[in-house]
C-alpha cells in the first residue's frame, strides 16, 4: 500500500475512533478500536459487508475482494468502496459506518472460544 493512501485513509477516517492499519494476507486490514473493518489491496479500500449493508454495494455494482488458494476462488465479505467516496469524505464515513456495524455484527455472532467444564475426581 502506498504510504500516502494509508495517510489518507487515517485521515478520513478519524471520526470513527482510534482507526488503525496492520499489515496482513498480503493486503492491510484497517481496524476501529481493535475491529477489523476493511481491507486494502492494491491501493484500493474494501469495507466489510453482510446482509444488512450488502444492497448498497450491489445497488453501485461493486464486486467482493477475491483471491485464488489451492485452485479454487476465495470470496471475502469485503467489497469495493465506489471510487467516488474518495472524494467524498462525508459520504465515505456513512460507507465506513456501515462496515462497521457489519465487524460489530459479525463478532457479536462468533463463539467466544471453548468453554471446558471443570471436573472433579472423586
Amino acid at each position: 500500500m502506498a504510504v500516502g493512501f494509508g495517510e489518507f485513509l487515517l485521515e478520513q477516517l478519524a471520526p470513527l475512533g482510534l482507526v488503525a492499519l496492520r499489515r496482513m494476507f498480503g493486503g492491510t486490514g484497517v481496524f476501529c478500536d481493535g475491529l477489523m473493518f476493511g481491507i486494502v489491496a492494491d491501493d484500493t479500500l474494501f469495507l466489510k459487508v453482510d446482509a444488512v449493508n450488502r444492497p448498497a454495494f450491489e445497488a453501485e455494482g461493486l464486486e467482493p475482494l477475491t483471491y485464488e488458494a489451492k485452485g479454487r476462488t476465495i470470496v471475502l465479505p469485503y467489497w469495493q468502496i465506489p471510487e467516488r467516496l474518495l472524494d467524498e469524505p462525508d459520504e465515505m464515513l456513512v460507507w465506513a459506518r456501515e462496515a462497521l456495524a457489519a465487524a460489530r455484527r459479525g463478532a457479536a455472532t462468533k463463539p467466544k472460544g471453548r468453554r471446558t467444564k471443570s471436573r472433579s475426581r472423586n
